[in-house]
């Protein structure tokens, strides 16, 4: 025989799992129109074709480098190839490429390298036909880290250009 101290123990652990699961209604994070390069992308689908919201959730705007290096390897070249077929079908954007580093050296040898990789993003966005007129492409070094970590997944995601569209005419 279930004893009844049981059974309102079982309903009440009940009640608190289906209340668990119950959604409240939450606020999405909302875009701002700056260039921050850790600038949250909104949660929703259904954003406007040709806007920044179209560039950051279906194309992507980080090129990432290995350690040391401004090459831009097979990865890169094809998130690139989207960033340029985008903007090629977008010509009212410019964009502001962002270089960072987290690499060993100074700080001047970091936004040095910063801006070879940012270099390295114009030249191949250039190649596949945008116009150099349309891109500014920036080193900061070590500026903005994603993380600051000693971990190699963690120093990895820092070593990045950000493609940021602008939709004002001046950079």
């Amino acid at each position: 025989m279930i004893h009844l101290g049981r059974i309102f123990s079982l309903a009440a652990l009940l009640c608190l799992a289906v209340a668990g699961c119950s959604s409240s209604k939450t606020e999405s994070p909302s875009l701002s129109s700056n260039d921050s390069s850790n600038e949250q992308i909104a949660d929703s689908i259904n954003v406007a074709a040709g806007s920044q919201d179209d560039f950051k959730l279906n194309v992507g705007r980080r090129t990432f480098f290995r350690e040391s290096s401004a090459e831009l390897d097979d990865t890169a070249r094809t998130t690139l190839d989207k960033q340029a077929a985008w903007l090629q079908q977008h010509p009212n954007w410019k964009v502001k490429l962002q270089g960072f580093a987290d690499d060993p050296g100074s700080e001047a040898q970091q936004t040095a390298l910063s801006q070879k990789r940012s270099d390295a993003v114009k030249n191949y966005l250039a190649s596949q036909g945008v116009a150099p007129a349309r891109m500014l492409a920036k080193g900061y070094g070590r500026d903005r880290l994603v993380g600051d970590c000693a971990d190699i997944e963690c120093k990895a995601q820092n070593r990045r250009v950000i493609t940021n569209p602008q939709d004002n005419p001046e950079f």
